[in-house]
């Protein structure tokens, strides 16, 4: 889609305030400059309005669950009602437990020590880490990585006919992914996944920042997202779905506010202690929680709602088209995809540059022009691989990874973006690429702690 298809229905809805939006950087070449974030997948700022709403009941913040005191009895309605509106936010259904947890990771992993004994896990290879390896107790299936979303459902559809019919099963997917942006087919997964028996657990943690989720429309069984990257920091996380697994599994933690009841047992009994351990989601949540983490993620859940996914969707799309005509543009730029340009994708980019590693590549657009990616393999080095095939950076070049024994050196940059991106990163971001492929790099670099960094004792 191009950026004039767009740009009418982008003009109505301006970026979100979020904070940091007024920072600026030095430059090595001299000066300073306003920060252009383009690492939102990685994590996204705060939004203005969840920075307010926290440093409101911050002066009223007190100890959840049980404490007899006003503040106590105040700060344990906020985290309750927070449940509530993660609970709206993602659509679920009336059985469905809402649990919070650190991360998305954290997510995945206690999921992971729910499942039933016997249980099958099927994921493919092109998953972040993050739903690739909580799965070491249970028998995986590693699925090759699709090449259309057609094909994902086929390959879902095939695994899922050669296995034991009565036993319990999970799949485990990406609403999009962190590397490519590309929407996957979810719907049509979970559809193939319960024909055959299974369950699914949607890791949404790059979906549910840019597009509405609903479990039931899409009818999975759980998902998971992180706070950190819905514009809402301090280190919570959600894990929603089926009560079933989580009810009958052992608590995640053991600890207080998990247990229900504990009783010391009679010595002639043998000792020790016996616990009743709670059924709702409190089961897995033992120890203090974190409010304020929580809370900022049902003030993100509100704030987007509020703004309304149709404006931030059309607006996000007019940067896609923005970045993507822009570095269409360069040819020694190569964007990497799975299901090719025309996939539905959120504003998640990567790409390689001919002649540069992209390490290298990275430093320059934040030490030249106050720019912020990410570089590598992003926690996806299985599907980063299969994109970037036999083809390495430039060998030995600054910031260049290690490679294994009989491997060549592979990293790709990422260039990431959301509802408070202003017009005017992304429009640098594209300039710089172009500069930067065209001129090369204006000061010396050189390689510290793996990374590449400025040289500060010369310029280029």
């Amino acid at each position: 889609m191009s950026v004039s298809a767009v740009a009418v229905d982008a003009a109505v809805c301006a970026p979100l305030p979020v904070l940091g939006r007024d920072v600026t950087v030095p430059l090595v070449t001299g000066g300073e400059v306003s920060y252009a974030a383009l690492d939102y997948a990685a994590s996204a700022p705060a939004l203005q309005r969840v920075w307010d709403d926290v440093a409101a009941y911050a002066p009223y913040y007190g100890s959840v669950h049980r404490g007899a005191g006003y503040l106590s009895q105040l700060s344990t309605d906020l985290f309750e009602n927070s449940r509530t509106v993660v609970a709206e936010f993602l659509g679920c259904r009336e059985d469905d437990q809402v649990v919070f947890t650190r991360s998305t990771t954290d997510s995945l992993n206690l999921l992971a020590a729910a499942l039933p004994a016997g249980c099958e896990v099927f994921v493919f290879e092109t998953e972040h880490h993050a739903s690739l390896l909580p799965w070491r107790d249970a028998r995986v299936t590693y699925l090759n990585a699709p090449r259309t979303p057609d094909e994902a459902v086929q390959t879902l559809e095939r695994a899922l006919a050669d296995r034991d019919p009565y036993g319990p099963a999970l799949v485990c997917v990406t609403g999009a992914s962190n590397v490519t942006g590309e929407l996957w087919p979810v719907r049509e997964l979970a559809a193939a996944a319960h024909a055959h028996g299974a369950r699914i657990v949607l890791d949404a943690a790059q979906l549910a920042p840019h597009h509405p989720v609903s479990i039931g429309e899409l009818d999975v069984d759980w998902v998971a997202f992180s706070g950190h990257k819905l514009y809402a920091p301090f280190g919570s996380g959600v894990l929603a779905g089926r009560s079933d697994w989580l009810r009958e599994a052992e608590p995640y933690l053991a600890g207080g506010g998990a247990s229900r009841k504990v009783a010391r047992r009679p010595k002639e009994a043998g000792g020790g202690v016996d616990v009743e351990w709670h059924e709702s989601a409190a089961r897995h949540e033992a120890g203090s929680p974190n409010v304020i983490g929580v809370y900022s993620i049902a003030a993100a859940c509100k704030a987007l709602t509020e703004a309304g996914f149709d404006q931030l969707v059309a607006r996000e799309q007019y940067l896609i088209a923005k970045v993507r005509e822009g570095l269409a543009e360069v040819p020694a730029v190569r964007v990497l995809s799975l299901f090719g340009d025309d996939a539905p994708r959120v504003g998640v980019i990567s790409f390689v540059v001919d002649g540069w590693n992209s390490s290298h590549f990275a430093a320059a657009l934040s030490a030249e022009y106050g720019i912020g990616v990410r570089d590598g393999l992003f926690c996806a080095h299985p599907l980063v691989r299969t994109l970037l095939g036999s083809e390495p950076d430039e060998p030995g070049a600054c910031g260049a990874p290690e490679a294994a024994p009989g491997e060549k050196s592979l990293n790709a940059i990422r260039v990431s973006f959301g509802a408070g991106t202003p017009d005017e990163h992304v429009e640098r971001f594209v300039r710089a690429v172009k500069e930067l492929v065209s001129d090369g790099a204006r000061w010396n670099y050189r390689t510290e702690d793996g990374r590449c960094v400025p040289d500060t004792s010369a310029a280029a």
